[in-house]
């Protein structure tokens, strides 16, 4: 939904500026999250000497979602400890 389309229209220039940072970021919040269910799906699918990589990048990947404020650190944690035992219960 782009600025003229929608219901109320910011007449202040700095909030005017704000929706369309907030536009950019949720853009990218959507991408990087995308990305984060693709990469527990690769988890699930791998098997042996893939599984132990397709972990790591995963876990990388949450850890970068986290300090880029995507997602909650902690959801970042939870995530990881999912994906680390449901590949140990595989083994």
């Amino acid at each position: 939904m782009t600025l003229l389309q929608s219901a109320a229209v910011a007449n202040i220039k700095s909030q005017i500026k704000r929706n369309r940072q907030n536009a950019g970021r949720q853009l990218r919040n959507k991408a990087i999250r995308s990305s984060l269910k693709t990469s527990a799906k690769r988890v699930q699918a791998a098997e042996g000497d893939d599984l132990t990589q397709e972990v790591r990048r995963a876990t990388r990947e949450l850890d970068r979602a986290a300090s880029k404020g995507a997602i909650h650190k902690r959801a970042a944690a939870r995530r990881k400890s999912r994906l680390t035992r449901a590949a140990a219960a595989t083994d």
